[in-house]
């Protein structure tokens, strides 16, 4: 169905010898994980609280019952499989065209699919920490946790998730920054590029391609060579690696 720009794609990869992947919620919708920003996204979805406040961190501190109900609810997908679009990145890794992939997911299908090198710029549903002690817990426990998840040692656990109001960690971002800025070839796939400062770091391309692969416009022109309106697995399924 995409035959055509998954082959204009694929002249750029044999192109490429050093591609990294940028990629937003629209990478894991494929993987039936819902984005937050479509018209059926999360932020679309009407609760008593707004989704940006519920994944604060004054509202974990203050209401972490609720934040627990929702956040068990609708941002941890124990179930989900990596999509074809996971599943071809890991493969180019493997191949040696592709560096890095930086994600604004947590849901840690990326290293499901075999992704060796995968900055997390917003943490991972599957680290979590005691508050107390800092023992480790993996996402089942918290998930399948009656209520609000407590260590054996009775601290609070909380996931290794950046909540509104925290800062990215800072040895992630040099990472991040260092991998496009090193590139010869940068992949932006499934985000509208809203979130800052992750959207930002894309400013420090300085390759020869810029390929953006997302079903709607992006929130800011980016001058890419290659611009695709469609799911990012439907592309990527066919190329050749």
């Amino acid at each position: 169905m995409y035959e055509i720009e998954t082959e204009n794609l694929q002249k750029i990869i044999d192109d490429s010898d050093n591609i990294v992947f940028f990629g937003g919620a629209g990478v894991s919708t494929e993987s039936n994980i819902p984005d937050f920003r479509s018209a059926d996204g999360l932020y679309r979805q009407q609760y008593r609280y707004s989704p940006e406040q519920i994944v604060s961190h004054s509202f974990f501190e203050q209401n972490t019952e609720a934040f627990y109900e929702f956040y068990k609810n609708k941002m941890m997908f124990l179930d989900a499989k990596p999509n074809a679009a996971h599943l071809k990145l890991a493969a180019l890794e493997k191949a040696g065209k592709l560096k890095a992939v930086i994600t604004q997911n947590i849901d840690g299908l990326h290293q499901a699919a075999g992704s060796k090198t995968v900055w997390e710029l917003h943490g991972s549903i599957h680290r979590n920490y005691c508050r107390k002690c800092g023992k480790f817990y993996d996402a089942a426990y918290v998930k399948e946790a009656p209520g609000i998840p407590r260590c054996e040692c009775g601290g609070l656990i909380k996931p290794d998730v950046v909540l509104y109001e925290e800062g990215l960690d800072s040895g992630i971002i040099n990472n991040s920054i260092r991998a496009i800025s090193e590139a010869d070839t940068l992949i932006i796939g499934g985000t509208s590029l809203v979130v800052y400062p992750a959207a930002g770091f894309i400013d420090y391309f300085r390759g020869k391609h810029l390929v953006v692969i997302n079903k709607s416009a992006t929130a800011r022109e980016v001058r890419a060579e290659l611009t695709i309106a469609a799911p990012i697995g439907a592309v990527m399924e066919g190329l050749k690696v």
